[in-house]
């Protein structure tokens, strides 16, 4: 009576498993290196869009890079879509301005994407241009719209990247304010969701090295980019949840220039395990953030990092399922906990 029993638990209990399960489109993006490619090549079953970041777009729409041929084999062998990144070099503003306010800079970035598209089998195409001034707003949705029309007539995608935000005014400082007017205010939320297959909300960096330390992306402030944008009219099915598998690291700095300063940087998870041994720092949970963080004396300075890891992601994949998201924008491919993907498997599956 036993034996038959059991076998009953395992099912049952496996298809709880599965109905606890999300279907999420896991996008991740990678980088030229090693470690972003070997985290491809050991997750691919896990990853639905892989985004190279590859291409650069020059003042006149000229398109310049490559795609591995390593990763176009791994991707089509695992039913993994292929959508590079396209990036004005350094996020600068005068260049994206250059390139949204130039017809034929537009026409000719278009036309490349889809030589580029042909050459190297793409299913689309991800715009990440950064640091775009809120005069450049509709200047900017003009060239998206451009590209999708373009793209869909060749059976193409096109998403974006684009920087959060969680409110529609300048903020309480000043720091805020320069935040909104140059990198938050020049995206048409709704429009960009509308013309496009989807939109891939950077909700991460919300504490950088301008910053005094604090979470990479709190889930509390997540949860308050994504009610922004649903409230801004982006429909949950074309929002995929950015989040960080990277940590910060804050620490004091100095340069003849600046003279001394704080100063943070992006560290992978290798990178957080060396810095906790080597100064015998203990990490602590963060409840409201939903993250580990650490704290430390290096000779009478205390340095700090906020740490993304397994047990941050889960609580930020909560956010996935109570919105119905269509899924998760992942930055970036080996600087992951790799019990990032037990976490990422045992929640979503990938659609």
């Amino acid at each position: 009576m036993k034996k038959p029993f059991s076998i009953i638990t395992v099912i049952l209990l496996s298809c709880y498993s599965l109905m606890a399960q999300i279907r999420s489109e896991n996008l991740f993006y990678m980088t030229d290196n090693p470690e972003s490619f070997e985290s491809f090549k050991n997750n691919v079953s896990q990853i639905s869009i892989v985004c190279p970041q590859v291409f650069l777009v020059s003042k006149e729409g000229v398109l310049s890079g490559a795609v591995d041929r390593r990763v176009i084999e791994l991707a089509k062998a695992n039913n993994v879509k292929i959508m590079p990144l396209i990036v004005n070099s350094g996020f600068n503003s005068k260049l994206l301005h250059d390139i949204v306010s130039n017809p034929v800079a537009r026409e000719r970035a278009i036309s490349m994407m889809l030589l580029y598209a042909k050459q190297y089998d793409l299913d689309g195409w991800q715009f990440d241009l950064e640091g775009l001034h809120i005069a450049d707003k509709d200047l900017f949705t003009t060239f998206f719209k451009e590209t999708a029309a373009a793209l869909h007539r060749n059976k193409l995608q096109l998403s974006a990247a684009l920087v959060h935000t969680v409110e529609n005014v300048g903020g309480p400082t000043a720091f805020h304010n320069f935040l909104f007017e140059n990198w938050r205010a020049g995206y048409s939320f709704k429009e960009l969701a509308a013309a496009g297959d989807f939109i891939s909300i950077m909700s991460y960096d919300q504490h950088t090295r301008r910053t005094p330390p604090g979470p990479v992306a709190g889930v509390e402030w997540m949860e308050r980019i994504v009610k922004y944008l649903l409230a801004e009219g982006v429909p949950a099915e074309k929002l995929s949840l950015g989040i960080p598998n990277y940590s910060v690291h804050w620490f004091a700095d100095y340069t003849e220039e600046k003279g001394g300063f704080s100063n943070g940087r992006q560290v992978g998870y290798s990178t957080v395990q060396y810095l906790l041994g080597k100064y015998d720092a203990k990490p602590l949970w963060n409840e409201k953030a939903g993250c580990n963080y650490a704290m430390w004396d290096n000779d009478g300075v205390y340095e700090y990092l906020y740490i993304e890891d397994a047990r941050s992601l889960k609580p930020k994949l909560e956010l996935l399922k109570k919105y119905n998201l269509r899924g998760v924008s992942v930055w970036v491919l080996g600087k992951e906990d790799k019990q990032f993907w037990e976490v990422l498997g045992k929640e979503t599956k990938r659609r």
